[in-house]
C-alpha cells in the first residue's frame, strides 16, 4: 500500500501583496538612479553614442582592413559627435546672453508698450507698475547666463565621458563576439541587448533626418524674416529636435525673443507661427509616429518617458528619454518570453518583434 506524499506548504505570496514588493523596489531604485543620476546619464550618453558608431568600425573591418582601424575611426566619429554637440550648446547659450544687451532701448519700448495695454484695459497704475516691474531684461540675461551655466555644468563631465568613451570604444570590437557566444545559454539575454541597440540606431536616425528638415527650414524662414543669427537657430533646432514631442518649444524661445525685441510683436507672432506649423506638426505630430514605428514605442510612452528620465536624470534625461526607456525594456520585458504580451501594447502601432539575430550580426 502506498501513501501520497502531503502537498506541500510552501504556498505563493499573494498577487497583492507581489504587486505592493515590486512596486516597493521600483521605488527604491529610482530613488537610487536619481541619487547617482550625476554617473548614469553621462555613461548612457557614453554608451549611446558608442552604440550609434559601432557600424563605422564594422562597416570598415568587413572591408579587410584591420581592427584598430575600424576602432578608430569609431572613437574619432564618437568624439566629433560629442564636441560638436557641446560647443553647439554652449555658442548658443552664449551668443543669446550677449545679443540681449544689444536691445535694451527696444526692451523698455516693448514694457512701455505693455504699459500702454494694460492702462486701456482699465488696470489700475498701482497693479500695472507691480507687472511690468517684473519685466526686467537684465534678468532674461541672468537666465540665459545661468542657462549657459547648467550646460557649462554638463560639459564638465567631458572628461569623465571622453574617458568612459574611449574604453567603451575598445571593448565594442569584440563586445559583439562575445555577445553571440552567450546565445547558446542566454538567447532571450542577447536578443533583447541586441532588440535595444537597434532600436537605439534607428531612433538616432530617424531624428536625426527629421531634426535635418526642421533646422533647414527654420533657418531660412528666420533669415527671411530678418531674425538674428538664424543659423545658430537652426543649428538649436537641430539638437533640441532629440528632446521628444516638446524639444521645439525649448528651440523657439531665443529666436522668438530676439524677434520681439529686433521687430516687435509682428516678428515675434511670424516666428511663433513658423515654429508652430513646422517644428510643431512635424517633431509633436508626424516624428513621433515614426519613432513609435521605428523603436517600437507609443507616443504616449515616448512622452512619458520624456518627463519621467527628465526627473529622474534631469536635462540629460531629456535628450536620452528614448533610449533610456529601450533599455529598461529590453531588461523588463525583452529579456522575458514570458512578457511578449506586453510588447504589442506599449509599441507604437504594430507588433514589436524581436529582430532575428545571426551570428555576424553587428549589435
Amino acid at each position: 500500500m502506498t501513501t501520497e506524499s502531503p502537498p506541500s506548504s510552501a504556498l505563493p505570496l499573494p498577487r497583492g501583496l507581489l504587486i505592493v514588493l515590486g512596486l516597493a523596489a521600483t521605488v527604491i531604485v529610482i530613488a537610487g538612479m536619481k541619487a547617482a543620476a550625476g554617473l548614469i546619464g553621462p555613461f548612457f550618453l557614453a554608451l549611446v553614442l558608442t552604440i550609434a558608431a559601432h557600424p563605422v568600425g564594422m562597416a570598415l573591418r568587413r572591408r579587410g582592413l584591420p581592427s584598430w582601424v575600424g576602432t578608430v575611426a569609431c572613437g574619432v566619429v564618437v568624439y566629433a559627435i560629442l564636441l560638436g554637440l557641446a560647443l553647439s550648446l554652449v555658442i548658443a547659450g552664449a551668443r543669446f546672453a550677449t545679443l540681449l544687451p544689444q536691445y535694451e532701448s527696444d526692451f523698455d519700448d516693448v514694457v512701455d508698450n505693455v504699459r500702454g495695454w494694460l492702462d486701456d484695459a482699465g488696470v489700475d497704475e498701482e497693479r500695472t507698475s507691480a507687472m511690468v516691474s517684473d519685466f526686467d531684461l537684465g534678468r532674461f540675461a541672468d537666465f540665459a547666463t545661468d542657462l549657459l551655466g547648467q550646460l557649462l555644468g554638463v560639459v564638465s563631465n567631458l572628461a569623465f565621458i571622453v574617458t568612459l568613451l574611449f574604453f567603451l570604444v575598445m571593448d565594442a570590437a569584440i563586445f559583439s563576439g562575445r555577445l553571440e557566444r552567450a546565445r547558446a545559454d542566454r538567447a532571450p539575454v542577447v536578443d533583447a541587448l541586441t532588440s535595444f541597440a537597434h532600436g537605439t540606431r534607428r531612433y538616432l536616425v530617424v531624428s536625426t533626418v527629421f531634426g535635418l528638415i526642421v533646422a533647414i527650414g527654420d533657418t531660412i524662414a528666420l533669415w527671411a524674416l530678418g531674425v538674428p543669427a538664424p543659423l545658430l537657430w537652426g543649428l538649436l533646432s537641430f539638437i533640441t529636435n532629440y528632446i521628444p514631442n516638446v524639444g521645439f518649444v525649448i528651440g523657439l524661445v531665443p529666436p522668438a525673443v530676439l524677434a520681439l525685441l529686433d521687430g516687435g510683436v509682428g516678428l515675434m507672432i511670424a516666428v511663433i507661427a513658423v515654429y508652430c506649423v513646422l517644428n510643431l506638426v512635424i517633431q509633436s505630430f508626424i516624428q513621433p509616429k515614426y519613432v513609435g514605428d521605428a523603436v517600437g514605442l507609443s507616443t504616449s510612452l515616448t512622452f512619458l518617458s520624456l518627463v519621467f528620465w527628465s526627473w529622474v536624470l534631469g536635462p540629460l534625461g531629456a535628450f536620452l528619454a528614448v533610449p533610456m526607456s529601450l533599455f529598461a525594456k529590453a531588461l523588463l520585458v525583452d529579456v522575458d518570453p514570458a512578457s511578449s504580451w506586453v510588447r504589442p501594447l506599449i509599441s507604437g502601432g504594430r507588433d514589436d518583434q524581436r529582430p532575428e539575430s545571426r551570428p555576424d550580426q553587428p549589435t
